[in-house]
């Protein structure tokens, strides 16, 4: 498995993403987007009339807690490893806990608009982050995109950090071969 640790390069250690990555990040960012949208469309009714909460909101849970640690650690610069992982499952496990104390089932409204929260905070950091990674080409991880966004227009330069999960390091790097043949 991926590390979650902080582990940031000085500017301009990473290679910047070719058409293909840039491609790419956009549609992880579309695909974001769209989940979230997703998410609104549920809002008015997080449990069904059966009374299980929507699949939907399920659907994004073990992706959500994957992906967690990484939006909070590259994203905010924090060497916080697995803890944001860890701290979201035990709030959401004591959510479930209390509902089913209170009303005898672990589905409860408190416990969809909880995940419901959670989720549409982690996606919608994603989706924006992607979407700018690919518009302005950001190096590395998308969740370094707004540090890359303000380096550019402030002109402060900013450390880089290297996708720990998924394809676009690789694909960046095979870009970087292409263009030197």
């Amino acid at each position: 498995m991926a590390t979650t640790d902080l582990n940031l390069g000085e500017p301009g250690s990473l290679p910047r993403p070719g058409p293909v990555g840039r491609v790419t990040r956009l549609l992880f960012g579309f695909l974001c987007a769209w989940y979230v949208k997703e998410l609104f469309d549920v809002v008015g009714s997080l449990v069904a009339v059966d009374g299980h909460i929507r699949a939907i909101i399920w659907n994004g849970v073990v992706p959500g807690l994957f992906l967690v640690s990484y939006v909070i650690n590259i994203g905010y610069s924090r060497a916080w490893g697995k803890w944001p992982a860890v701290v979201t499952a035990l709030a959401l496990a004591a959510v479930a806990g209390v509902g089913y104390f209170l009303q005898g089932s672990v589905e409860t409204q408190w416990l969809a608009r909880a995940l419901w929260v959670w989720e549409v905070y982690v996606f919608s950091h994603l989706a924006l982050a992607f979407l700018i990674a690919g518009t302005i080409g950001t190096p590395g991880c998308e969740m370094r995109a707004f540090h890359h966004l303000y380096s550019r227009m402030a002109g402060v330069p900013t450390k880089e950090h290297a996708c720990p999960v998924g394809p676009l390091s690789a694909i960046d790097q095979w870009e970087t071969r292409i263009r030197s043949d």
